[in-house]
């Protein structure tokens, strides 16, 4: 009996060792993944608007990209639902439509993600990509100042010191960048400084209320994160038609609607598209922390690959600005030490800050399993 007992123990052993290496090897993957989405989606949208010949319009890429997204949302949902296609369809039929007002509620968010997405290509076409990472992490400074206001959530005072390094950091890049406020592009076109940053800025304050917005509906509700992105993406797709007719409705009607795409910008709208809900899943395996350091990580990607491939001149000032919010995003995604007493083993850490939908989390917190536990061993579709 005890020669058995040994043995069962050894092999709960050998199955613990090879299922805390398995974590590991994932946790660094989402790492991995968590760094190349980061950095990828500035420098391939920067990449691909500075290339000459025919410019493709951004307002198109908008719409194209909400409705890779949605149509990625609803096979989730199929597969959650095991391929049955008429329960998905009064799924939605009373989710979407009978539930109308439930549904009316992510118009307001729904606009400003659009506005959003538009200002981000019109921020990287005017601003070196490393100069957009850099500042446009002001959207941690919104979305926590947001979310005191709107969810009454308390900060810790290395949250608080860490916003004011993050402020700090920006405001030291933008003195530096200061005297490059115009430059051209390869093909010969205005790039106004200026209208890139007044761009990132209007980004990074409509990504904060947006953020909360979206995560106070999703707690005050039992709906899934992906009928709330379908939710999102039917006003999305509406919004971002009407934005497309309103500033390029002529050029589009002459020259169609896919003009200008390049395998390159195919590119560019499947990472904008899939990237918020990839790391939505990633963000599953890893933590908070490692999160943060990602994103730390990848303003070094940007920067370094901006040197290369744009020609990027890093000083000491934009180097001291560029770690001094690097240093406040990490700090930021720190958990909450809790009061002593109040501390209870069982407690854990709230997380830093509210979900986003488009960038980077997509509610991640607030995910669901990709497939119901019931169906791991049901047949596939």
């Amino acid at each position: 009996m005890a020669g058995g007992s040994d043995s069962q123990g050894g092999v709960e052993r050998a199955a613990s060792r090879r299922q805390n290496e398995a974590n590991r090897k994932l946790k660094y993957t989402s790492l991995a993944v968590l760094v190349v989405q980061n950095a990828s989606l500035i420098l391939s949208i920067r990449y691909v608007r500075t290339l000459p010949g025919d410019r493709f319009y951004t307002t198109s890429a908008v719409v194209m990209a909400e409705v890779l997204k949605v149509s990625t949302c609803l096979l989730i949902i199929l597969l959650q639902h095991r391929c049955n296609v008429h329960q998905v369809f009064f799924y939605l039929l009373h989710n979407v439509v009978v539930q109308y007002k439930d549904t009316v509620k992510l118009a307001v968010p729904s606009l400003i993600y659009t506005l959003q997405n538009n200002l981000q290509y019109v921020a990287i076409s005017n601003l070196p990509a490393a100069t957009f990472q850099v500042t446009y992490q002001l959207k941690i400074l919104t979305t926590a100042l947001f979310s005191v206001l709107m969810l009454r959530k308390s900060l810790s005072r290395i949250q608080w010191l860490s916003l004011l390094l993050l402020f700090a950091g920006v405001a030291v890049v933008q003195v530096q960048q200061e005297g490059n406020k115009e430059a051209s592009l390869s093909d010969g076109a205005a790039q106004s400084y200026t209208a890139g940053l007044v761009a990132v800025v209007i980004s990074c304050l409509s990504s904060g209320f947006a953020g909360v917005y979206f995560e106070k509906i999703l707690k005050g509700s039992s709906a899934s994160v992906w009928l709330r992105n379908v939710q999102l993406g039917v006003f999305g797709m509406a919004l971002g038609t009407l934005g497309l007719w309103w500033r390029d409705g002529a050029a589009v009607a002459e020259h169609g609607f896919l003009f200008g795409y390049t395998p390159m910008v195919w590119a560019v709208i499947c990472n904008q598209a899939f990237g918020g809900l990839l790391v939505a899943v990633v963000v599953k395996y890893a933590d908070n922390i490692l999160k943060g350091f990602a994103t730390s990580l990848s303003i070094v990607v940007s920067t370094v690959t901006s040197v290369y491939l744009f020609g990027f001149h890093v000083d000491l000032v934009f180097a001291g600005g560029a770690g001094l919010v690097m240093g406040a995003v990490y700090m930021y995604s720190l958990p909450k030490t809790p009061p002593a007493s109040s501390a209870s083993p069982s407690s854990s850490p709230p997380s830093a800050a509210p979900p986003e939908r488009d960038d980077q989390s997509d509610a991640g917190s607030q995910m669901e399993p990709f497939l119901p536990k019931g169906s791991e061993k049901e047949k596939g579709c």
